[in-house]
């Protein structure tokens, strides 16, 4: 059974590394042996994250700015002149804008679907000769999108653009994952719900309180996101394609059939 599961030797490149999601997903990756990448726009934050890492294995820092295409290309460019493969692209890196409707601005919306959806599609158009490089039918290389809770049901916020460019995010994996699997790329997305991170400051902050509306009783923890993306890397998830599987802890579960605490 370990074998279905070893990932160690593989290489990946996860934007938004530095923190949050990312920073969990890389350490899984890195303390299991995959040479792992990861990108910020702050070059100091990802250099510490990196050293940090490092201690437990072989993590890379790109300072790398994603939500213009030059920085798209700036880091294809990058990663094509280090490495002749890619096992896994996880295309992390994300932002939000929050601001009263009536007053929501231009760039806040440009902001928020640059980086979460267009810098996606253009950095998987370009890392896709690195990931077909060393692909097969018996060893699919992947793709895995960090989508969003938000975009599977209807946020209470005032953060208009964000949950619509992670519904957008979720269609555009079915359509990178029906484009690409002909070239043995399998494309899937996680849904992540509650994690301590700088953009769900409730959660870092408040834990315990946000784990009482959570069916399963805590917020989510590395064990929880590190596991499932080692999971869909690994042999295991190879018969993955096109699927969004959402990491909440019951959450979406419970709210779309409407069922209380008690019954959850």
């Amino acid at each position: 059974m370990t074998n279905y599961f070893d990932v160690s030797g593989k290489t990946a490149l996860i934007t938004g590394g530095s923190r949050g999601l990312g920073r969990m997903m890389a350490e899984a990756y890195v303390r299991s042996g995959v040479k792992t990448y990861i990108t910020a726009r702050h070059a100091d934050v990802c250099e510490q994250t990196s050293k940090e890492l490092s201690e437990f294995g072989e993590c890379i820092a790109i300072q790398n700015d994603q939500s213009t295409l030059e920085g798209v290309h700036a880091l294809a460019d990058e990663i094509k002149s280090k490495e002749k493969h890619l096992d896994i692209l996880i295309n992390n890196a994300g932002t939000g804008w929050h601001a009263e409707f009536e007053e929501f601005p231009e760039a806040g919306w440009d902001k928020t679907f640059n980086l979460n959806i267009k810098s996606v599609f253009f950095l998987t158009q370009q890392l896709t000769p690195l990931l077909a490089a060393e692909a097969s039918v018996d060893k699919p290389s992947k793709v895995i999108n960090i989508a969003s809770t938000d975009a599977l049901w209807v946020p209470t916020d005032e953060a208009y653009p964000y949950p619509a460019s992670k519904a957008g995010l979720l269609h555009l994996t079915r359509k990178l994952a029906h484009k690409l699997v002909k070239q043995h790329i399998h494309v899937n997305a996680i849904a992540p719900g509650a994690f301590a991170s700088e953009m769900n400051t409730m959660a870092r902050d408040e834990p315990e309180m946000v784990g009482r509306f959570i069916p399963a009783g805590r917020i989510g923890e590395i064990a929880d996101v590190g596991g499932t993306a080692i999971y869909m890397l690994s042999r295991a998830g190879d018969y993955l394609v096109g699927i969004t599987l959402t990491l909440d802890g019951g959450v979406v579960w419970a709210t779309s059939n409407r069922l209380d605490d008690s019954e959850a």
